[in-house]
């Protein structure tokens, strides 16, 4: 297809919370490309004979409520704008929200708008806002899109704040893997300004317009690959910095000052992630090397992608802990309740330390103490004093005897299980064909938000084409495991779950063969296992044989799958 470049304006194709009319209309008010600091009426420049086209077709005269296709009922304008609208639609059949986008059909880019969007919606990458329709009817070209109500434009999370380190690292990671798969296929997308990206409730992140909003802008590029890449760098810069890293102010952000050039995000906000940062510039600069550390440019999402896959993991940040309110324990004195304290004297608390309890005597040993006065009686009665020596000595001995268990001191404690750190993590595949071995560490990096997941399989929930599929932990040395806490992604139907102690981080043989710690069927997202004998290993195996029916979401299509949040070990 062919290939397209950054555009004057942003599309409003909002498939999110915020509206993107006043972004647009901001940005006409303003007279600049946002993205590239250039004049809004400016022609772009001219490569290889191509120049921008005009929209000379006026814009269809549509109301709410009118209904495309007996199917789409437009409910609210979002944008009317160069020859084209944009509107919120209910589909009735499948009764759902989705987006539109209308063109007349003689509209100088309505065939290349047609050819984008049907080239969008067979990539059918979930990363990616998908398109739901194409349809040239009764003078009308229109394309319908997923609307996602619970998801915010990074337009407006970056209005608030910065982002941390660890969710700017899943940004430029995300969207940087996902153009690298669209290019792979052809796809540019030439429109990536933070209306573009979408994070969802469970902190993922959806890139909507892909060659469609070029497309409606009528722009083409020869290095499409370098423009995304460019645009990724931008959306990591304004991450780290809050703000837009050229001259004009963009998207709700203050641009660079006049004349500076592009200044390092360090130098720009103190604090920022120093891999983070480097990163934006080498995507940012494709003319060279950042300064500091000398590594080549990105030019591609592709070599973005690698340069974020090799850092230092970013792990998330700790949950803050808020420690309970100290509780003062006041202690009463005996007639004085209520009463001031005389002149002189401290009215702080007084503890008096309480004489210990005399010990307790057995039920034997003073039985015991009774006969022996009783003989002790009658011997003196008779005269006999060495009997009577002999006795008190004899129950002195019993007595001690009898008594002796209770001087001993109290039973030693139970000790409570302490956690075991995870030092690595690898995923165990023995058919060779992993299920999702790149987001192994998201299981253990203390975040509730981040997980690891199997693929969708189309019969269960016990698994019919593997025998299980599963990670495996290492706890950095042998520790007696007597305890699990394992957190799941999806709940319903039954999750088969089941620990075993291996030799490594890649066993061989049967899962069968192998020292079964514990087991479980569980319906809920959380499982805690107990060991009753605790079991000595380095290497524990969680292993899945069932797993439970999920729908369709971010990234895998409906089917019996699974997912793992968090792993927590004891021993």
């Amino acid at each position: 297809m062919a290939e397209r470049s950054t555009a004057a304006v942003d599309v409003a194709d909002n498939s999110g919370d915020q509206p993107l009319a006043a972004d647009a209309a901001k940005a006409t008010a303003d007279g600049v490309d946002t993205q590239n600091g250039r004049a809004a009426d400016e022609p772009m420049p001219e490569k290889d004979g191509e120049r921008r086209s005009a929209a000379t077709a006026a814009a269809p005269e549509l109301h709410s409520g009118h209904k495309l296709a007996r199917r789409y009922r437009l409910e609210e304008c979002v944008t009317r704008l160069d020859g084209f609208s944009s509107w919120r639609a209910m589909d009735e059949k499948l009764r759902r929200a989705v987006g539109v986008h209308l063109l007349p059909a003689d509209h100088p880019r309505a065939r290349t708008v047609l050819a984008a969007a049907r080239s969008s919606a067979l990539l059918g990458d979930p990363r990616f806002v998908q398109v739901l329709d194409a349809v040239e009817e009764n003078d009308l070209v229109y394309v319908v899109h997923e609307w996602l109500p619970d998801a915010t434009e990074l337009t407006a999370v970056l209005a608030a704040n910065t982002l941390e380190p660890h969710e700017a690292y899943q940004l430029v990671s995300q969207v940087s893997q996902a153009m690298a798969a669209a290019h792979r296929e052809g796809l540019a997308h030439l429109r990536l300004t933070p209306s573009a990206i979408l994070r969802t409730s469970t902190g993922q992140y959806r890139i909507r317009g892909l060659a469609v909003n070029a497309a409606l802008r009528g722009i083409t590029s020869d290095t499409p690959q370098r423009a995304d890449t460019e645009a990724i760098g931008a959306l990591l810069y304004a991450a780290l910095t809050q703000r837009w890293p050229y001259e004009n102010d963009a998207y709700g952000l203050r641009g660079l000052p006049k004349g500076v050039g592009l200044l390092a995000p360090d130098q720009v906000r103190a604090g920022v992630h120093r891999g983070l940062g480097e990163l934006a510039m080498r995507a940012l600069a494709n003319d060279g090397a950042t300064a500091s550390r000398q590594e080549p440019a990105c030019t591609t999402p592709e070599e973005l992608a690698k340069a974020v896959a090799a850092m230092p993991r970013i792990k998330p940040p700790e949950p803050a802990f808020t420690a309970p309110p100290e509780y003062q324990h006041t202690t009463y004195q005996q007639g004085s309740y209520g009463r001031p304290a005389p002149v002189g004297m401290s009215t702080a608390p007084i503890n008096i330390p309480m004489p210990p309890p005399p010990p307790l005597q057995s039920r034997t040993g003073r039985a015991l103490k009774w006969g022996v006065a009783a003989l002790l009686i009658a011997a003196l009665g008779l005269g006999s004093w060495q009997l009577a020596d002999a006795l008190l000595d004899h129950s002195k001995q019993n007595n001690s005897e009898t008594t002796q268990p209770q001087q001993q001191g109290p039973a030693p404690e139970k000790k409570e299980p302490v956690p075991l750190a995870v030092k690595d993590a690898k995923e165990f595949a023995p058919d060779g064909i992993p299920q999702n071995a790149a987001d192994v560490g998201k299981t253990y990096d203390g975040s509730s938000t981040s997980y690891w997941r199997t693929k969708s399989f189309d019969e269960g929930p016990a698994l019919q084409i593997k025998d299980g599929v599963g990670i495996v932990y290492d706890l950095g040395s042998a520790h007696d495991v007597s305890a699990a806490s394992i957190a799941l992604k999806y709940g319903g139907d039954h999750t088969t779950l089941a620990l075993y102690a291996v030799d490594s981080l890649q066993p061989k043989g049967k899962v069968e063969s192998m020292k079964k710690i514990a087991g479980t069927n569980a319906k809920d997202t959380t499982v805690n296992l107990t060991v009753e004998t605790p079991v000595k290993t380095r290497y524990v195996l969680v292993w899945l044989t069932a797993l439970p029916s999920a729908p369709y979401d971010d990234f895998s299509k409906a089917g019996y799958k699974q997912g793992i949040t968090d792993v927590k070990f004891k021993g």
